[in-house]
């Protein structure tokens, strides 16, 4: 798919794991700040987490697609992962957007937009019924921005532990067929 500015979307692989990396961390950095503790987002590494990133690729079973965005420059300008919705440790008929973080100067550029276009569609295009995601309450532009894109919060709450706090997620949801 090609978006905004000559955009692409394609499969993420290997050799994309430092980039994807650091994309996550930074967009963590940026979008949690003053809700998850600092100590946990300054400890971030990026070279850790292309570890991770690379051993995931590898292990996985297909069920969980990792997509970059790439610009027309080659740089990554984003990165979303989705995959079956997990109903505790029970995989479901519906989809579930795992992640979809962007280099904090590339908010506002459609990017965001493309990656979640990308998703919905393939997701909608393997008949899945609904598609979920979990987010922070307190992350106002990041429901904002889903809430645009025609998903909804359908009253589920959930804490999420991270950097030994309890952080409260809501759950959105869109149906994609029927």
């Amino acid at each position: 798919m090609t978006g905004p500015a000559g955009l692409r979307i394609r499969p993420m692989t290997a050799d994309d794991s430092a980039g994807v990396a650091a994309i996550r961390v930074r967009g963590w950095q940026y979008a949690y700040r003053g809700m998850i503790p600092q100590a946990y987002l300054d400890a971030m590494d990026v070279a850790a987490e292309a570890e991770k990133q690379r051993a995931r690729l590898a292990a996985g079973d297909g069920s969980v697609v990792n997509l970059v965005a790439e610009a027309a420059d080659g740089a990554l300008a984003g990165w979303a992962a989705y995959g079956p919705y997990r109903e505790g440790e029970v995989r479901t008929r519906d989809g579930e957007l795992y992640a979809l973080y962007l280099p904090p100067e590339r908010i506002g550029q459609g990017v965001g937009r493309a990656l979640l276009t990308e998703v919905t569609g393939r997701c909608a295009a393997a008949g899945l019924p609904r598609m979920f995601l979990w987010v922070l309450k307190e992350n106002a532009r990041a429901r904002r921005f889903y809430e645009t894109a025609g998903l909804t919060p359908d009253g589920a709450e959930e804490p999420f532990e991270v950097g030994g706090a309890a952080v409260p997620e809501v759950r959105y949801v869109r149906a994609l067929t029927g």
